[in-house]
């Protein structure tokens, strides 16, 4: 079976709608050792079939033909790459975020946000000069990095091979569960929606939708990016002394609202935008909400119907279950970074694929819940991982990607160029050059409502 029809099926998709999907093949987009480009592909296809199936529901229409470009789709994996702000490309990885050799091996990193910088240096013992860091790292075992670090709430991972992390208890719990874990929570009663006819604008499937938006870093805020696109009024909530990184911020806030809540002295608050909103999506660690009573069955009890969307680096089972975690890091813990590698050095995705593929599949599975509510009802939980995401790229069945012939998407890469795919606005942040949604179907919006608002500065209201 290939991706995108086991993708959708895993989605409980009808089988039959996979022939309303086509897709433009662009072989030399997203070299990796892996089939990166293939996965990416359905990651988004399925998206835009969930979308597009939602907007005939809402038509009463047939479900629009869907359109899958490679070009659209690895210039969208890379967003935070193409971004500019008044002419500056913004910094992805601080200087503390990369590989480091260890006396055994290696590992990487992960310090973009200040709180996790100074907890690494704190468990190294050492002060922010690299060469101080480097020097540090060489006397310890890799193993021993990830271990000490962790331990102060901080972030390194070991480098494992796939077949070390295949036999890792971790491994063994995510793989326990589906790519994208779906569950009725109860017997609410069926969704209604107001009809939703194009009327010579785009269609929006999720027009009318509100969406609590509780995400940070990147898979779940392109998740929410992604149904603000489609019509939602997303609402991203973030604690007021845990600010995101700007570029970030600029990168996946589009047509969405920011604003800051403590949840705990803002708890009247919080409830009031529960008590209309028809989705919340999580990108916490699991059970760090918790606390806050938002664990899935306790928000499905206040807020009957609504639709819980949950990501996370490690899954929600296993001993690694409460770790922190981002993109770069998964990659080498799977195994992704060796074989992306050389005999002396890992190496990477041509893209964050983990983060951007779990956010379009999180999207798909908040859409494929809404259409299942129209019929039967009940509050639904949507769930992905980042390393279950990785199972994929890493399954045996899974075929060989294009190999390393291919070149990255750039603006000068003659037919395959990105530049069709990206676009300048003004925002309160600046000039934006921004890349375009991925996402076609016959009448879809073609770009996002509004540019990103400053961070934290609009109210928590709907």
């Amino acid at each position: 079976m290939n991706p995108l029809a086991s993708f959708w099926s895993g989605l409980g998709g009808a089988p039959a709608l996979l022939a309303r999907v086509s897709a433009v093949e662009r072989p030399a987009v997203l070299p990796s050792r892996l089939p990166v480009r293939e996965t990416a592909r359905a990651c988004v296809g399925v998206c835009a079939l969930a979308a597009a199936e939602l907007t005939a529901l809402r038509t009463g229409g047939e479900v629009p033909a869907v359109r899958v470009d490679d070009g659209a789709v690895a210039t969208a994996f890379v967003s935070e790459r193409h971004l500019r702000i008044d002419g500056r490309a913004p910094e992805n990885f601080a200087p503390l975020s990369r590989f480091w050799r260890t006396a055994d091996g290696w590992v990487r990193t992960h310090a973009n946000y200040p709180h996790h910088r100074a907890r690494l240096l704190a468990a190294l013992g050492t002060g922010d000069d690299p060469d101080a860091v480097a020097a540090a790292l060489a006397g310890r075992s890799a193993y021993e990095v990830e271990d000490t670090v962790t331990a102060a709430g901080g972030l390194a991972v070991a480098l494992r091979t796939p077949e070390e992390w295949a036999a890792h208890e971790q491994a063994v719990a995510v793989a326990r569960h589906p790519l994208v874990e779906r569950e009725q929570l109860d017997t609410a009663p069926a969704r209604e929606f107001t009809p939703s006819g194009g009327k010579g604008g785009p269609l929006l499937p999720a027009a009318g939708l509100r969406v609590l938006d509780l995400t940070r870093v990147l898979a779940g805020p392109v998740a929410t990016r992604t149904l603000a696109l489609l019509g939602a009024d997303v609402l991203r909530l973030d604690a007021p002394g845990l600010p995101e990184l700007p570029d970030q911020h600029a990168d996946t806030g589009f047509g969405k609202r920011s604003a800051l809540l403590d949840l705990a002295a803002g708890r009247d608050t919080f409830e009031e935008l529960l008590a209309r909103a028809d989705v919340v999506v999580t990108g916490y660690r699991p059970g760090a909400l918790d606390r806050f009573g938002l664990s899935p069955r306790a928000l499905a009890e206040r807020r009957p119907g609504v639709v819980v969307a949950q990501v996370s680096a490690w899954g929600t089972s296993g001993p690694w279950a409460g770790r922190r975690g981002f993109d770069s890091l998964v990659q080498v813990a799977t195994g992704i970074a060796r074989i992306e590698g050389e005999a002396d050095r890992p190496g990477s995705l041509p893209a964050q694929a983990l983060d951007h593929g779990s956010g379009y599949l999180l999207a798909a599975g908040v859409l494929r819940s809404l259409t299942e509510q129209a019929e039967a009802g009940g509050s639904r939980l949507v769930r992905v991982a980042l390393a279950r995401t990785a199972g994929e790229l890493l399954a045996p069945a899974a075929e060989p990607g294009n190999g390393r012939e291919g070149e990255s998407l750039s603006d000068d890469d003659g037919e395959a160029s990105a530049a069709r795919w990206l676009a300048e606005r003004d925002s309160p942040l600046g000039r934006l050059r921004h890349v375009l949604p991925p996402l076609h179907f016959e009448g879809a919006p073609a770009n996002w409502p509004h540019p990103p608002a400053a961070w934290g500065t609009d109210p928590a209201r709907w």
